[in-house]
């Protein structure tokens, strides 16, 4: 399959890795209408091909991200204007949605997410790199929950995930003040994995890390990213029904038998797509 072509990011994929990145940095990779449609246009691209087994977005330039773009905040107003009062606020409605929806499509996407930040990850890249199922940073990076500094509650994601991620008072703190914090301070929160003392070396080593899951069967891995973030919003009874339910359905697969042969065989398994 031809890998799409976007205006604000690239795509490019390699040994299964399917990797997206962030392509403004004249504008410190700000977020502009058009990005938010082509970041869910992308995730679903990467969703659908079988051939894309895990990827990673990052950032070109000197930044992550700063965030939402201004102009496109400033142009909200043009978008949704109508002489009726309901439906410009229903038009608006309609248009958080949208947004949410384009950062969920890392969520959806059934393979794993791998996020590299770098630099800036600002407003809207927090609510991003939220979505990912893994989260991993330079020493240079820094952060801020920054709607809040901008008269506005953050409205696409980062007040949902982020307490799953990090401790309810930090999350207050941080949405309440939109202050700065550093790659240290986001390790030990939790919200980054590991921390890398450059740019280059985060991105060799993440994509290591996408090289060996990469490997894995993919069937297992979808059914595992599947499974938790099912567990994430539902009690634990309702995951233990549904993981029994996946199972009885894709447990006995192609993927299993290979990786039962290879095992006995002392050998590296090798997956279908």
């Amino acid at each position: 399959m031809t890998n799409p072509a976007f205006e604000t990011l690239q795509l490019s994929m390699d040994a299964h890795i399917a990797h997206v990145r962030i392509n403004r940095p004249g504008k410190a990779n700000a977020m502009s209408r058009e990005m938010w449609r082509e970041i869910g246009a992308a995730f679903a691209w990467v969703d659908a091909t079988p051939e894309a087994r895990v990827a990673v977005i990052s950032g070109n330039g000197a930044h992550f991200t700063s965030g939402i773009d201004l102009a496109m905040l400033a142009g909200v107003a043009d978008e949704v204007d109508d002489d009726c009062e309901g439906r410009k606020r229903e038009k608006l409605r309609r248009t958080i949605l949208d947004l949410q929806a384009s950062l969920t499509s890392l969520e959806r996407c059934r393979k794993p997410v791998l996020a590299a930040i770098h630099g800036a990850c600002i407003g809207g890249g927090i609510d991003l790199i939220c979505c990912a199922d893994m989260r991993y940073c330079s020493s240079d990076a820094y952060f801020s929950v920054k709607e809040i500094d901008m008269g506005m509650t953050a409205d696409v994601g980062t007040l949902q995930r982020l307490p799953k991620l990090i401790g309810d008072g930090m999350v207050r703190e941080l949405a309440y003040t939109g202050r700065k914090f550093l790659s240290d301070e986001a390790l030990n929160f939790g919200l980054v994995n590991r921390v890398f003392d450059t740019p280059e070396a985060l991105l060799q080593g993440v994509m290591q890390i996408a090289a060996e899951i990469a490997a894995k069967s993919p069937l297992a891995i979808r059914g595992t990213k599947e499974m938790i973030l099912y567990a994430r919003d539902h009690s634990v009874a309702d995951s233990l029904n549904y993981v029994a339910t996946w199972n009885a359905a894709m447990l006995m697969s192609s993927d299993l038998q290979e990786a039962m042969m290879a095992g006995m065989q002392k050998k590296t398994p090798s997956f279908r797509d």
